[in-house]
């Protein structure tokens, strides 16, 4: 059952469409993130859950309440707690109070502030660190003053605004996981806001793509990794070998089609999108770098099995990346960190066709 509800949201700034009557549902409990690059309208939607942005079309629906067509529900009426990029801690109050601020303007009795502060305070393990000031606090410590701030009224959905950026490589990573075995034991309904495709996988349940405005697509991190919707999805998430192609022959009994490439009169891909009548439409068959073998001779019994030469060789510890040039054609490719072969060497790629998919 879906807990928020976002039906048609639509958002510009003066002549810039920021969101394009998206539709979107989260479902109670879940944790959903909305990911693309800058500019692509992800803080603006969830700016707009919030209340701090009002739409001119559209609605939203928070635990079967309408935010927006039965009147404008403001944003301390939403039942919202919100982590911000820059923490937005208060610098010159202690742990404790920058926790208990809002809940003191609620005039909420003293002891009923204590009991709720402390058990949130144990909940980010901040606990013994309540009488110290922001400035004698790790990042990571601020990041979690923040997120006690926002879960001590117990709130109805969570709304996370790239709250990791600041933070360096490694203690995001850990943050990582915290909040998201946070969110799981406290069940709370979660939209995470982030421009980091690792970042995206490893903390959601769902992920929405977006692009320009729109979703581009929505699924779990291993739908979208495996399946793209479309090249822009394909490219943004994780690493993937574009091949200009035409199509020649479709395969409708086999989820496959045969295209011609620079390199290759038929090279065989899966695909399940492709029309009977789409012979000589312009596509693209993609691979990811991973599911490229590698080898030193030429094997048999192979699909689409071509041969390369490398042209660069990238150690990056656990494993190499190879820039292979088949033709004109350079294919990236990820292997063992042990392969011995060098710079001009010549190998022979195998592009598995269940996993060379056709993108339009």
């Amino acid at each position: 059952m879906a807990f928020i509800e976002i039906r048609n949201l639509f958002k510009r700034f003066k002549k810039v469409v920021a969101v394009n009557h998206i539709e979107l549902e989260v479902n109670q409990g879940e944790m959903l993130t909305l990911l693309g690059p800058s500019g692509c309208g992800k803080t603006t939607t969830l700016r707009c859950i919030a209340g701090l942005e009002k739409p001119e079309e559209g609605d939203i629906i928070i635990d079967g309440k309408p935010m927006l067509s039965e009147g404008f529900v403001q944003p301390s009426n939403r039942g919202i707690g919100m982590v911000f990029q820059n923490y937005a801690v208060w610098p010159h109050m202690k742990v404790f109070n920058n926790i208990v601020y809002g809940l003191k303007l609620q005039r909420i009795p003293r002891q009923r502030i204590n009991e709720m502060a402390y058990q949130v305070l144990e909940l980010v393990g901040l606990s013994g660190l309540e009488e110290r000031y922001p400035g004698q606090l790790s990042g990571g410590q601020q990041q979690r003053v923040a997120l006690a701030r926002a879960l001590v009224r117990n709130p109805k959905v969570l709304l996370l605004d790239e709250p990791l950026s600041n933070l360096d490589a490694k203690l995001r990573e850990k943050m990582r996981f915290e909040i998201k075995s946070l969110v799981r034991r406290m069940g709370i309904t979660s939209v995470y806001v982030t421009h980091d495709q690792a970042e995206a996988m490893v903390i959601s349940d769902r992920i929405a793509v977006m692009d320009s405005g729109n979703v581009a697509q929505l699924g779990t991190a291993e739908e979208i990794y495996k399946r793209p919707a479309n090249r822009f999805v394909a490219d943004f998430i994780g690493t993937m070998n574009f091949i200009s192609a035409e199509v020649v022959q479709v395969l409708q009994d086999r989820d496959a089609v045969y295209v011609r490439t620079e390199f290759s009169e038929k090279m065989l891909c899966k695909t399940n999108s492709i029309p009977a009548s789409a012979a000589g439409e312009k596509v693209y068959a993609s691979i990811r770098p991973e599911d490229v073998e590698v080898f030193a001779e030429p094997p048999q019994a192979k699909d689409n099995l071509f041969k390369g030469t490398i042209v660069h060789k990238a150690y990056l510890g656990n494993f190499l990346f190879f820039f292979v040039s088949v033709g004109e054609t350079m294919i990236r490719v990820q292997v063992p960190h042990h392969v011995p072969q060098k710079e001009g060497q010549e190998i022979f790629l195998s592009l598995d066709p269940q996993r060379c998919v056709i993108l339009v």
